[in-house]
């Protein structure tokens, strides 16, 4: 499985309850706090609902 970096950049104020739970979900609780995570298809769907207020980077 690959891996990626997943960096939270914008704010979650504003978002909906829905995307607050993805990025807590995704581990990421304050602006540019890092997580790395397996890009399993459960992550991945939950990063697309969040791709505006976050920033992804494949790892090696």
């Amino acid at each position: 499985m690959a891996k990626v970096k997943v960096t939270q950049v914008k704010s979650k104020n504003g978002a909906t309850q829905r995307q607050i739970a993805n990025l807590q979900s995704l581990g990421l609780r304050r602006i540019n706090q890092s997580v790395e995570l397996e890009l399993t298809p459960v992550a991945q769907g939950m990063i697309q609902k969040v791709l505006h207020l976050v920033k992804v980077e494949e790892i090696n």
